[in-house]
């Protein structure tokens, strides 16, 4: 369990102190402004009245766009899009900005570890029995990752049917504002030196582009240790003309059924006293309601919204807007497996600096040093308790009493031990095998099923065979063991620790270490890279508007059907820009001004 939530941290990202653009005069006037910018209120505050200001027409409480989900894809796509018209933004989750465990790279680990329903990270187990998580804040991912910036690589782009001008433009965007080079650790520089020493050539120094070999990639961490998310690109808005929510959760959208097709008006969200709203959409030609709730949360808004498996639907009593078979379907996650590494040399905390860019696809990086005593990590239950929503997606029967009680009873020391490891992990680029998202109720704050069915495919293995004897040879490499001061052990060693520790729920086979496929299997973890739900060409067309219906988009993860370069937020703020610019200038052609 130690390891898993340290991984569990290492992907998703926290924030920073945000060095507003916007409104600086206005916020000046007040001493402190927990919300960092003046149109950031909660939930509570909306009515017709004080939203009228926001209006297309001012005369009414409708906008141009809404906006749900305020992540790594919804705050750059706010912002530009604000630049022309009215935005609302719901987030169902706080800010960033005041938050320790968020805005701190040496709380990473502990923002992961609690598992309250005000934490900015909501966990979740899928049925392999694959501990995972989903953002609830303002800026997404970005706040609960491990902060590595790497754009995508050209055949992606291509692939994706984007302009490659336009992207070119819209990576720059962001990297100005939150991006910054690293200062290399100690063993961040040991890893560098043993990939070179392995093969995996030639060395790039650094860059934001995705090229093979080893490359030290970009942070969203600053030189003092500050998260810089996505929330910050909202420093891009015109404040005039957005407004973001907090603690709003959307419950529905709702669709006007009564022409040919059907056309969404509106949607329906609760505020964080529990009590509901609508907010409308304008009637002026172009006005949208865009899905940006990530790949667990879009595809559960579009079935809870009416539109889905005809069966799934109608199984929980939702009526049938709109019958697509496809909505929750092609779901992958990145499988990662990672070799935990002795070290004598002092430990310092590190997060994801350098990456080895195979050309088997495969993708080598690093982390340690996130020591913590016991006592200082806190959760409300043990993550394996019953009470935990963590368990509301895992069959009753697999819920083992002895297993969980003795989890509980060694949570506290398991975190230390693991948090004072250090991990080398493999990361699979391209998996094929797929799985799917279904509802479990009709509650959108609880989870839904999520299947990813890891390494079901034999070529997904395959590849994490090789990846562990890569890896391998990296923690047994002259460089290496120069760095950690250990002897050369036996690799079968260190695989069998790390399937010793408790990182997920999968049966083990403990008497198999020899067996690097059954290593494969019985470590695999998350690196928070799930995607899919709500493919192009089966949900969305590529233009990420939903088929079937008008008014509607999903512009975010669940639409892809690959994760994009090393590590993915980079180009999920890139495609907030990019999808924000494409809407203007189709709508508003050289007057768009963007």
């Amino acid at each position: 369990m130690a390891l898993k939530l340290f991984l569990f941290a290492l992907l998703l990202c926290l924030p920073t102190s945000l060095s507003s653009t916007a409104s600086k005069g206005k916020e000046k006037k007040s001493k402190f402004n927990p919300y960092r910018y003046t149109f950031i209120d909660k939930a509570s505050t909306f009515s017709s009245s004080s939203s009228s200001s926001f209006s297309s027409n001012g005369q009414d409480s409708s906008y141009d766009y809404i906006v749900i989900g305020g992540g790594t894809a919804g705050c750059p796509l706010a912002a530009t899009l604000s630049q022309n018209f009215s935005v609302l933004v719901l987030e169902r989750g706080g800010v960033p900005f005041t938050n320790a465990n968020v805005s701190f790279l040496r709380n990473f680990h502990i923002g992961l570890a609690d598992t309250s329903a005000s934490s900015a990270s909501q966990a979740f187990v899928s049925t392999d029995g694959v501990y995972n998580a989903r953002a609830r804040v303002l800026g997404g991912g970005s706040c609960i990752n491990a902060g590595f910036y790497s754009r995508a690589d050209a055949a992606f782009v291509k692939r994706a049917g984007w302009d490659p001008k336009l992207v070119k433009e819209s990576y720059p965007w962001v990297e100005r504002e939150i991006v910054h080079q690293p200062k290399l650790t100690l063993w961040q520089k040991a890893l560098r030196d043993s990939l070179l020493e392995v093969g995996v050539r030639p060395f790039n120094g650094f860059t934001y582009d995705h090229v093979s070999g080893t490359k030290i990639g970009g942070t969203i961490f600053d030189r003092f240790g500050r998260r810089h998310t996505a929330a910050e690109l909202l420093a891009y808005a015109n404040p005039q003309k957005l407004r973001v929510l907090i603690y709003a959760t959307v419950q529905k959208i709702v669709f006007d059924t009564s022409g040919t097709r059907p056309r969404v008006t509106g949607v329906i969200f609760k505020d964080e006293n529990g009590n509901q709203h609508q907010a409308l959409l304008s009637n002026r030609k172009g006005s949208e309601v865009i899905l940006s709730s990530g790949a667990i949360g879009s595809p559960q808004m579009l079935m809870l919204s009416g539109i889905g498996p005809k069966k799934e639907l109608q199984r929980l009593k939702i009526p049938v807007v709109l019958e697509n078979e496809h909505v929750g379907k092609g779901m992958a996650d990145n499988p990662m497996n990672t070799i935990l590494v002795p070290s004598k040399a002092p430990i310092e905390q590190s997060l994801i600096q350098t990456v080895g860019i195979t050309k088997m696809g495969v993708y080598v990086e690093a982390s340690t040093g996130f020591g913590q005593s016991p006592e200082s990590i806190h959760t409300h239950y043990g993550i394996m308790s019953n009470k935990n929503e963590l368990f509301s997606t895992i069959p009753e029967k697999q819920r083992r009493p002895e297993a969980t009680q003795a989890y509980i009873t060694r949570n506290k020391y398991q975190l230390h031990e693991a948090f004072n490891g250090s991990f080398i992990l493999e990361k699979l680029a391209y998996p094929i095998s797929r799985g799917h998202l279904s509802l479990v109720n009709t509650n959108v704050d609880d989870n839904p099923s999520v299947t990813f069915n890891y390494f079901k495919h034999p070529i997904d293995l395959q590849r994490c065979v090789e990846a562990i004897r890569l890896v391998s040879k990296v923690v047994t490499s002259k460089r290496f063991l120069n760095y950690t001061q250990c002897d050369k052990q036996n690799v079968h060693k260190m695989l069998s620790l790390s399937v010793k520790a408790n990182i997920n729920l999968r049966p083990k086979q403990l008497n198999d270490t020899k067996s690097m496929a059954q290593f494969c299997k019985d470590t695999v973890v998350t690196i928070w890279h799930y995607h899919g739900g709500c493919l192009v060409g089966k949900v969305v067309s590529p233009d990420r508007k939903v088929l079937g219906v008008d008014r509607l988009r999903v512009i975010d993860g669940s639409t892809f059907d690959e994760s994009p370069g090393t590590n993915p937020q980079a180009t999920m703020m890139m495609m907030g820009r990019y999808m924000g610019v494409k809407i203007l200038r189709k709508r508003l052609g050289n007057k768009a001004g963007v």
